[in-house]
């Protein structure tokens, strides 16, 4: 209430909240002391996109309307919204360095707001369709959001709790709300799953006792639902922001209205993670191998300085399809047959361990997964069966079907399904089985020709992503239906029309074939550059390597003198001096699969060759006959038990020995050994007037969402060398399982820096830190968190250098150049900026930074800080990987343990398993 004892109103609490703060911040006489509207950059992004790193990302656009704007381009009134690609004018102007403080906390630092209007450089002005859609929104409504707590009841027979699957909860909402529909209506609500429910009218609150129907031979299952009003929101209070008049994001305002768009394909579709997939697919996207692709879509709520949109995206995914076990084996399995079982035993417990099924002989929804193959054949498997007297006598699973179903089991020389679970054994003939719909295939699974329709539907042309994203907004399927109506929400089905700017590509620096330095432009359309005639900037002589061929006992192996001296000959073109190799070793793709083995050959090789030339192998050539999941295995013995480094190649592909391949082996060679294959011929923007700079880049890599004990690994590259700035050194250490925090981050950064003080003889004076893998949600994690234990570690070594952290994000929109299908940007975000970036100078680093890739001619539209710190990663996940299958008692014993709150990296008995061998530790070995 207010002081004449009137009661206040949702709306007049927040603006008295917020008038307080904004008048604290004058009075002190301090600038920047509240929480600015939106983040750095005055873009709202309410969830961070799925994080695929598939080189198709690009760097984001700013607003065309800067200095030098000509508004005879875009005649159309139409306002330009404030997207992934568009910068917007920020509402104050504060000095770079200034950073808010959170209100309530006067100890939390948040984002820094973009300094200026946006950027103003470009080479030629575009105009692009955005797929964001606009949404209006009556602003008097009112969600409700309600918790729910769902607990089941001890079952009248076996008095134990029964453990609820992840699609359970659902069930029981809906069967509370389908029998209660006047109390419940399912239009009015929306359900994330677990325990929130948003309402747009009033639920009654209480108790529920729910019982849900478990079909044939099993009982029903009784729960108790309780149902209690969390909050209310009213959407003036959104309004308020989007206008600018309430400087904070509201948040669960957002989380409600974007559950409201995903309830009407949610109730309609196959939900996966973030994405929606149609229950059937289309004929011309069967796979032919019992799997199908399915064409869906992603979709999420973003504020904008033009208002609220939905951001929509099509996808593809394969899926198993929903058929009898039997035909899909046939389809599967290349040569299978139900006559032949024994010879594809081991192939069709790989292809099905794990799947779920449902049966044909009951009359029950209830799914089963599959945990094995039995060991007897059908024909030979009894159980105790209790008959109607309570008596239990064995019985003959053949003859119970017959007895019981009437169905005759015709394959009775082949296994049962084991759906055993919970100690209660379950056998079931293949037969009577069927996959059910909604089941992902892993697309390393599929073969080449599935695998590349999968592909080329994954990355359409932008028209034809256009159409199909448009189609899908329109679909009764799709985001908009009678729920969002209901909450008084109403999208516009057109595309947004935003302006776009094209940055000029930087001039690059290669060598001539007598090594003097010479300027190159690279292709303003494609942006790639030639290497015909030209040399790598600094080629490293290769006088001590050899061969390791894993393809020598198969049929496709390598063709090996001709590839050779293929090699020996780009290599030289390209100014890198190579010699004969010392030794050519011949071994199995099997042995690949046995870590002693393989050790022991590594080991040997590395002996021979320091015998025979008096030092180490500068790198070692691995080709294989074709991808192999030893792989792993190699890498993990190379990188850190012996310390060599190794480049892998496919025999089929080196016996072919095109131009095109023979430069990307010899370009990733060169950069492993500490060469430098391009470089800007211009210095980079803005920093460049002082001291060295170093440039790091960060990110965590999380084990699959179905394995719940495995670590996670961060990794942190630095660039080494200065002003070329493309050369980096990695360091990789795990930690707990999904903690997206970089726990060490201070320590790992700090050793960077000494090896490029060791190296050049001076401390870098300027960082510029990308981060990788966070969401908006996680920025004050990075800034009060991770960027104090940065500071931390440098003072303790009296180190201060001036730091600037720059968050990089997924975005949908279009605007970096792409060779194949429709390019998805990166968003930068400017948390912490002690450099004082202009946008222009921002921009043109990141863009700039992007043409130093040391691994083709072309940029990454990713920058490479981050772009090798996801491979690094991912390194450390191989490493995870091949040490479990050596020593899975010792690793297990490590990372099982979810209570361990004080999981010490330093020191670890199992530090031994991640790192890296003196001799690779500071060589590119991850690219």
């Amino acid at each position: 209430m207010d002081r004449g004892g009137n009661p206040w109103s949702e709306r007049d609490r927040y603006r008295k909240r917020d008038e307080r703060y904004r008048n604290r911040g004058r009075h002190n006489g301090r600038r920047g002391h509240w929480r600015a509207r939106g983040d750095h950059g005055e873009e709202r992004n309410t969830s961070r996109e799925s994080h695929g790193r598939d080189g198709s990302r690009s760097l984001t656009e700013t607003d065309a309307r800067h200095p030098g704007y000509d508004a005879s381009l875009y005649p159309d009134p139409e306002p330009i919204a404030e997207l992934q690609a568009v910068a917007v004018r920020p509402e104050f102007n504060l000095a770079p360095e200034f950073n808010q403080v959170s209100l309530g906390n006067e100890d939390k630092i948040c984002p820094i707001r973009r300094p200026d209007k946006g950027g103003s450089l470009l080479a030629r002005h575009v105009g692009l369709h955005v797929n964001h859609f606009r949404i209006t929104f009556n602003p008097e409504t009112i969600i409700r959001h309600y918790n729910i707590e769902i607990k089941p009841e001890a079952p009248a027979k076996h008095h134990h709790p029964v453990r609820l699957s992840k699609s359970t909860p659902g069930q029981i909402k809906e069967k509370l709300f389908s029998d209660n529909r006047t109390q419940f209506p399912l239009s009015m609500t929306t359900y994330d799953g677990e325990k929130n429910i948003f309402s747009v009218i009033p639920l009654p609150c209480g108790t529920y006792n729910v019982k849900m129907f478990s079909g044939e031979d099993s009982e029903d299952s009784s729960f108790q639902c309780t149902i209690e009003l969390v909050n209310e929101f009213n959407l003036l209070k959104l309004k308020d922001y989007l206008v600018g008049n309430l400087l904070s994001i509201p948040r669960d305002i957002l989380q409600g209205m974007d559950l409201v768009m995903k309830e009407n394909p949610k109730r309609h579709m196959i939900s996966v993670g973030r994405h929606f997939y149609p229950l059937e697919h289309q004929e011309t996207d069967d796979l032919k191998c019992g799997v199908a692709a399915f064409r869906g879509f992603q979709h999420s709520l973003k504020p904008t300085s033009q208002g609220l949109t939905l951001s929509l995206d099509c996808s593809a995914m394969a899926f198993r399809k929903k058929m009898p076990v039997i035909d899909f084996l046939e389809e599967n399995i290349r040569g299978f047959s139900m006559g032949q079982f024994a010879k594809y035993r081991r192939k069709v417990e790989q292809a099905l361990k794990g799947v779920k099924v449902t049966v044909t002989h009951r009359n029950t929804k209830q799914k089963y997964t599959i945990v094995r193959l039995t060991d007897k054949m059908t024909s030979s498997i009894s159980f105790n069966d209790e008959s109607s007297e309570g008596k239990m006598n064995k019985i003959n699973l053949v003859n119970y079907f017959w007895e019981k179903y009437k169905i005759e089991i015709r394959y009775r020389d082949i296994p049962c399904l084991d759906i055993s679970k919970n100690n209660k054994k379950q056998y079931v003939p293949m037969e009577l089985c069927v996959l059910v719909e909604g089941q992902r295939y892993p697309k390393e699974n599929l073969e080449r020709d599935a695998s590349t329709w999968l592909k080329n539907l994954s990355m359409p042309a932008p028209h034809i992503r256009k159409e199909s994203i448009c189609h899908m907004m329109r679909s009764n399927t799709g985001p908009c239906g009678d729920v969002s109506r209901n909450f008084g929400m109403d999208v516009d089905m057109n595309m947004t029309k935003v302006g776009g700017r094209v940055l000029e590509p930087p001039e690059l620096k290669l060598a001539a074939p007598n090594g003097k330095a010479i300027k190159i432009e690279v292709d303003k359309d494609k942006c790639h550059w030639n290497l015909m005639g030209k040399c790598v900037m600094d080629g490293k002589p290769i006088e001590r390597w050899g061969i390791v061929d894993f393809s020598a006992s198969d049929q496709n192996r390598l063709n090996y003198e001709p590839f050779i001296q293929k090699l020996i000959r780009k290599c030289r073109s390209l100014g890198i001096q190579m010699e004969e190799p010392l030794f050519y070793q011949d071994a199995a793709m099997s042995m690949l699969s046995n870590v002693v083995r393989l050790t022991e050959l590594l080991e040997a090789v590395n002996d021979s060759a320091c015998r025979v030339k008096r030092g180490r192998p500068q790198f070692i050539l691995c080709v294989m006959s074709r991808r192999d999941i030893g792989y792993k295995n190699l890498k993990w013995i190379c990188e850190t038990r012996v310390g060599l480094v190794t480049q892998c190649c496919l025999s089929m592909r080196a016996n072919k020995a095109n131009d095109q391949y023979l430069t990307y082996l010899a370009l990733k060679i060169n950069a492993k050994l500490g060469g430098s294959n391009v470089e800007l011929f211009n210095p980079f923007p803005h920093i460049n007037d002082e001291g060295h700079v170093m440039f790091l880049g960060a990110d965590v890599n999380h084990p699959a969402s179905r394995d719940m004990i495995s670590p996670s690994f961060a990794a942190v590259v630095g660039t080494i060398n200065w002003p070329a700035a493309n050369r980096y050194a990695a360091r990789v250490q795990p930690q707990l399982h999904r903690q997206e925090k970089i726990v060490n981050i201070g320590e790992m950064c700090l050793e960077l820096v000494e090896i490029y003080a060791r190296l050049n003889r001076v401390r870098p004076r300027k960082l510029v830190l990308f981060r990788d893998g966070v969401s908006e949600s996680q920025f004050n994690m990075v800034l009060n968190e991770e960027l104090q234990d940065l500071k931390k570690a440098f003072a303790e070594k009296d180190y201060k250098p001036t730091i600037t952290i720059i968050v990089g994000a997924k975005a949908p929109p279009n605007s970096h150049y792409g060779g194949i299908g429709t390019s998805k940007p990166t968003h930068y975000h400017v948390l912490w900026d002690e450099h004082r970036f202009s946008s222009d100078h921002l921009q043109k680093l990141i863009y700039n930074l992007c043409f130093t890739i040391a691994r083709c001619t072309k940029p990454v539209s990713l920058v490479p800080p981050v772009y090798y710190a996801d491979l690094a990663a991912y390194r450390g996940r191989l490493y995870h990987e091949a040490a479990m299958e050596h020593s899975p008692n010792s690793m297990a014993s490590s990372f099982s343990s979810k209570a361990s709150t004080s999981f010490s990296l330093v020191g670890s008995n199992e530090e031994r398993f991640y790192k890296l061998h003196a001799d690779v530790e500071n060589m590119m070995f991850f690219i």
